[in-house]
């Protein structure tokens, strides 16, 4: 798995479910809410130290994932997305990668198409079945919402042999 993950450039994941809990929270006013996880954006900055760039693909349409990927600097943001696999693809010719340099987390049916085509492809243990039966599949020990992107950022550091240490007092934008 080393060696997979020592090629990959660009880390996309889906973001109910992944970032988020998949839950969907009101408030009493009727405000639409998200819970995003600290670690995760930690995991995608390390990652964007090292040139590894990100992107969110989603079928959901939400101005909160907008100001997060905002917030995270994330180079790559699809909201409504039908079809991830395309969208996948047009950013590997934006980027001069194939499928097999990017890693995805998914967990839901909308993602299979993307989870089979990618070189790294990972859910969070509270995926549907589907997903994880997909071969291949890593099944990451932290439920999406808590850190599940900071997982895979962690597994790619470490392919890489970049400490995380190091990272932090170069102090790299």
């Amino acid at each position: 798995m080393d060696v997979v993950l020592q090629n990959i450039k660009l880390l996309m994941m889906d973001c109910d479910g992944v970032l988020t809990d998949a839950g969907m929270y009101y408030s009493p006013n009727g405000d639409e809410l998200k819970r995003f996880s600290t670690y995760d954006g930690m995991g995608i900055n390390l990652l964007r130290r090292i040139g590894i760039k990100s992107a969110i693909i989603t079928g959901e349409n939400s101005p909160m994932v907008s100001q997060r990927a905002a917030k995270l600097k994330i180079e790559y943001l699809y909201l409504g997305c039908g079809n991830k696999l395309e969208a996948a693809i047009a950013i590997c010719r934006k980027e001069n990668l194939t499928l097999k340099e990017i890693a995805f987390i998914g967990d839901d049916i909308n993602d299979l198409e993307l989870l089979r085509n990618v070189g790294f492809a990972a859910c969070p243990p509270n995926a549907r079945p589907e997903v994880k039966e997909i071969e291949n599949i890593y099944l990451l020990s932290v439920k999406g919402g808590d850190g599940t992107v900071r997982e895979v950022a962690d597994m790619i550091l470490h392919a890489k042999g970049v400490k995380i240490g190091n990272l932090l007092q170069a102090n790299i934008q």
